[in-house]
């Protein structure tokens, strides 16, 4: 293995396994890339990211979430308390609730389902539609006045 120490007080180190590993003194962040071409940079604050040959990132924050960033513009995040939150290219979101319940966010719509099966929706205008297991529907309009309330 070779170390060389720059001026600035950087390091960088070539492993017997070809690793190399520089160390940015002032940034206090140590950056080591794999032979395989991955790379992993280490920060100050804790946190990591791992930047893989396929174009994948996973980046661990002080706090523990995970951000998941994909290739074809995708991200997924999984939070410490089991939520996942996934972020598609065309700007929809998907956030999966530890309690079971789901919400899925649009341009046109904010929708949250509960694991009993009621679905309540608000759309972008402001009017809310909650649908119940029992097969009720019931409308409000932006200001919360009830439209239509309906059995199965």
């Amino acid at each position: 293995s070779a170390k060389v120490t720059f001026f600035n007080g950087d390091t960088k180190q070539i492993t017997a396994d070809q690793r190399v590993i520089y160390y940015y003194a002032e940034a206090q962040t140590t950056h080591i890339t794999y032979p395989d071409g991955m790379e992993v940079l280490h920060f100050p604050n804790n946190q990591t990211e791992k930047h893989f040959p396929d174009g994948r990132k996973e980046i661990t924050f002080p706090d523990q979430t995970v951000k998941n960033l994909f290739p074809d513009g995708r991200e997924e995040s999984v939070l410490t308390d089991g939520t996942i939150i996934q972020v598609n290219p065309d700007g929809t979101k998907e956030i999966h609730f530890n309690t079971g319940q789901k919400e899925i966010h649009t341009a046109e719509f904010k929708r949250r389902e509960y694991p009993d099966g009621t679905v309540k929706t608000v759309y972008s205008d402001g009017r809310q539609e909650t649908r119940y297991p029992t097969g009720r529907l019931r409308v409000k309009d932006k200001d919360g006045n009830v439209l239509l309330d309906k059995q199965a």
